[in-house]
C-alpha cells in the first residue's frame, strides 16, 4: 500500500527524514512479529532506543498520558525517573504479560546481577484492543513472538500498516496499525532529527479530518472513540525528561488535527525519549548534562505535532481493506482516496 505523501497528502511544513520514520533517529531500530490466520490478526512490534543494552545505557525520557483508559507496562517508573531502561514493545491488550516477561528475561540474560547485586528492571510494554478483528481471548502473543520482534529489529525502511502489533488494529472506521514518520529540525546550527511510529486503534467514524480539510467516509455507522493510540517519539536532540515531556505532549497536537478528542473509552498516550546524553546505570555522583534553552523548543514541538499526524494516516494509508470477526468491513484510506481524488 502507499503512503499518505504517494497519495497525495501533504503534512506540515518542516521536512522529513532520508526515510521519513523513527529510524532516520540514528541507532533506532524497529521490528515486527506479525500473526497473522484463522482468528488471529495481531502481533508485536519493537522499538530499540539504540544497539546497546538498554539498562546498563539508559535513555532519557518522559511519557505523557492524554486519556488513561489503557493497561500498559512501565510508565510510572519512566515518569518518575526520566529514563528508559528497555526496548520499548507494542501489542494487544492481552499480550502486555507476555511482552513484559520477554524484556525481563532479555533484560536478566545480559545482566544477571538484575534483582540480586543491582536493581530490577523496568519493563515497557504499550497496548491496544485488536478484539473487533483478532480473537483477543486467544492470548496468541507469547514471549517467543516478542523475542522474534526484538531479534528482527533493524535501522533502515519500516513496514507500516497491518504489520505487528498494527496488525489488527483500526481508527476512525478505517483498518490502520503502525505509521512512522520523522522531521528534521536545524537549531543552533546543527541538525537534529525528530521521528514518530504510532500504533493507530483511535478515533470514531466519520472524525477524520484530512489535512486538506476533506471528511472521509467510511461507509459505516459512527460510534464512540473507544479504541487507543500509541506514540512513540525519538529525537537525538539533547532534552531533559521535563522537555521531553513537554515534547510528547504535543503529540497530542497532531492527533486533534486529525480530528480525534480523546474520548472516554480511548486509552492516548505519547512516550518521547533522546539518544543524546544517555544515562548510565552507575552513574558518578555529579553528571555534566546539556539541554537545550527552552526558548528554543518550538520547532521540536511542530515537529512532534507533524510526525504524529503523517504517522497516522500512513498508518490508515498502508492498511488494506479488513473483514472484522462480526463481519463488519473496515475499508482502506488508500482505496477511499484513490476513489475521490481532487479534479
Amino acid at each position: 500500500m502507499a503512503t499518505a505523501r504517494e497519495l497525495g497528502l501533504v503534512i506540515g511544513g518542516l521536512p522529513a527524514g532520508a526515510l521519513n520514520a523513527i529510524t532516520d533517529v540514528p541507532g533506532v531500530a524497529v521490528g515486527h512479529q506479525t500473526l497473522n490466520g484463522g482468528a488471529l490478526a495481531t502481533g508485536v512490534t519493537a522499538i530499540l532506543p539504540h544497539d546497546g543494552d538498554p539498562f546498563r545505557q539508559k535513555v532519557r525520557a518522559a511519557v505523557e498520558v492524554i486519556n488513561g483508559f489503557g493497561k500498559s507496562a512501565g510508565l510510572m517508573q519512566v515518569a518518575e525517573l526520566g529514563t528508559l531502561e528497555t526496548p520499548i514493545l507494542l501489542t494487544n491488550t492481552f499480550g502486555v504479560a507476555a511482552c513484559t516477561e520477554a524484556l525481563i528475561r532479555r533484560a536478566i540474560a545480559a545482566n544477571p546481577d538484575i534483582g540480586r547485586k543491582t536493581s530490577t528492571v523496568n519493563a515497557v510494554v504499550c497496548e491496544c484492543n485488536d478484539g473487533g478483528i483478532s480473537d483477543i481471548q486467544a492470548l496468541a502473543v507469547t514471549p517467543d513472538d516478542a523475542h522474534a520482534a526484538l531479534d528482527a529489529a533493524r535501522g533502515g525502511p519500516v513496514a507500516q500498516g497491518a504489520v505487528g502489533a498494527g496488525t489488527g488494529m483500526t481508527s476512525f472506521g478505517f483498518k490502520a496499525g503502525i505509521g512512522t514518520s520523522s522531521r528534521l529540525i536545524g537549531i543552533g546550527g546543527q541538525d537534529y532529527t525528530l521521528g514518530a511510529l504510532v500504533l493507530a486503534n483511535f478515533g470514531a467514524a466519520g472524525d477524520l479530518v484530512l489535512p486538506d480539510g476533506r471528511r472521509p467516509d467510511p461507509r459505516s455507522m459512527p460510534e464512540g472513540d473507544k479504541g487507543s493510540v500509541i506514540v512513540v517519539l525519538a529525537t537525538d536532540l539533547p532534552l531533559g525528561d521535563r522537555q521531553l515531556q513537554r515534547v510528547a505532549r504535543r503529540g497530542g497536537a497532531g492527533l486533534a488535527r486529525l480530528g480525534a478528542f480523546w474520548g472516554h473509552g480511548s486509552g492516548d498516550l505519547c512516550l518521547c525519549f533522546t539518544t543524546a546524553d544517555p544515562v548510565a546505570h552507575a552513574p558518578k555522583t555529579f553528571t555534566p548534562v546539556t539541554r537545550l534553552d527552552d526558548g528554543r523548543i518550538d520547532l521540536a514541538f511542530r515537529a512532534a505535532a507533524e510526525a504524529t499526524q503523517e504517522a497516522v494516516l500512513n498508518a490508515l494509508c498502508a492498511a488494506p481493506a479488513t473483514l472484522g470477526r462480526n463481519g463488519r468491513l473496515y475499508p482502506a484510506l488508500a482505496d477511499w482516496l484513490k476513489e475521490n481524488a481532487p479534479t
